[in-house]
């Protein structure tokens, strides 16, 4: 298996678009309602959110395997010398082949080149592909950050933290 990782473009965003919009419920299934989770997937990955955000900086990097996208994951620096992971998900067929370790050391090096020196990533409580993931590349536990969802339920994302 070939894997590239590339900068996102046009022809990516359906695949883009499938791959979080399947991966962020999956990480909710059983937590959140079908309600919240059809509402916040149209909200944040339709088509045109994903072309501006992509415009943005925010989506860094896809996997490619061939020419299919195996992956996607996006970041930024939200304060000088602070980064933070916005998203990471692979496409289910795709999982626990080393794709998604390629994506964050991509995304990594790129936000030690803007000058990053640590690195955050909120990860949905109870969330065993992510937690297993982040721990064994150095992330410490932070806290917890719970939110209230615009259909009243409550949502707890795990703050992790690594020095990059």
């Amino acid at each position: 298996m070939d894997v590239s990782i590339a900068k996102p473009s046009e022809n990516h965003i359906e695949a883009i678009s499938e791959i979080c919009s399947s991966g962020w419920k999956q990480t909710v299934e059983g937590k959140l309602s079908e309600e919240y989770q059809e509402q916040n997937t149209a909200f944040w990955y339709n088509h045109e959110r994903i072309r501006s955000d992509m415009e943005a900086g925010y989506y860094t990097h896809v996997a490619l395997i061939d020419s299919d996208v195996a992956g996607v994951i996006g970041g930024g620096l939200t304060s000088p010398g602070v980064s933070e992971v916005f998203m990471l998900y692979v496409d289910e067929a795709y999982r626990y082949k080393g794709i998604g370790r390629l994506l964050l050391e991509a995304l990594t090096g790129l936000q030690k080149e803007q000058g990053a020196t640590e690195q955050w990533v909120s990860v949905q409580e109870g969330n065993q592909r992510g937690i297993p993931f982040y721990e064994a590349r150095g992330f410490k536990l932070q806290g917890k950050k719970k939110e209230r969802t615009d259909t009243g339920e409550e949502q707890v994302s795990l703050r992790y933290l690594r020095e990059i």
